[in-house]
């Protein structure tokens, strides 16, 4: 399983760990991801993703999931991601057709 957010595509980072003396060693600095249930109020159903912490912040200041894939650009959302993107776009298009 790659450590990349499902949501905002935040991945692993490198850089060095510098010592008192100066040393430097390479090492990897890690998302802070999380396992969380999103709920999709349009399509009325719960989502499993793998999302960062940063990636939650910005979906609860976005509104919920949904305003958040609305939003995001396709190139940093994963394959599931793009998905219901997708399926949330065509529903709220439906629904405007038939308003």
């Amino acid at each position: 399983m790659s450590r990349v957010c499902e949501l905002t595509g935040k991945a692993v980072m490198t850089g060095n760990t510098v010592s008192h003396a100066n040393n430097k060693s390479r090492r990897r600095y890690l998302p802070n991801l999380l396992n969380v249930t999103l709920m999709s109020d349009v399509l009325g159903q719960s989502f499993k993703l793998r999302v960062s912490a940063n990636g939650l912040r910005s979906v609860e200041h976005r509104g919920g999931l949904d305003a958040f894939l609305v939003k995001a650009s396709a190139d940093e959302l994963s394959l599931r991601a793009r998905i219901l993107k997708r399926k949330i776009a065509q529903k709220i298009e439906a629904a405007a057709v038939a308003a």
